[in-house]
């Protein structure tokens, strides 16, 4: 029985230390989007950034959802990347943080 509490809780605590701070920042493109191509080529690039989980883009509401691991990366160097493709961007809602278990 000991042996089953044991092993409980280790590994309760090995997924408590292997827990990810997930953010997810909304953020508005100057120039706006106009057609897929835009929205291709900012999820083409943005995706081969160190960290970003996921890519959704808007249209009709000229957003840009980037969902990241902050261990990895943060909103700067996320802008940074926007700005290099020629996109001058404006974070519109602020970021909801979520815990993501390592399975």
């Amino acid at each position: 029985m000991k042996r089953v509490i044991l092993g409980l809780l280790l590994c309760s605590c090995t997924m408590t230390l292997a827990a990810k701070e997930i953010t997810e920042v909304v953020f508005t493109p100057q120039p706006r989007m106009v057609c897929q191509n835009c929205e291709k080529k900012i999820k083409g690039n943005l995706r081969f950034e160190k960290g970003v989980k996921k890519v959704e883009t808007d249209l009709k509401s000229q957003t840009i959802t980037v969902t990241f691991d902050a261990d990895k990366t943060d909103k700067a160097k996320i802008e940074e990347a926007l700005n290099k493709l020629h996109y001058e961007v404006e974070e519109i809602i602020v970021e909801e943080n979520l815990k993501e278990e390592v399975k």
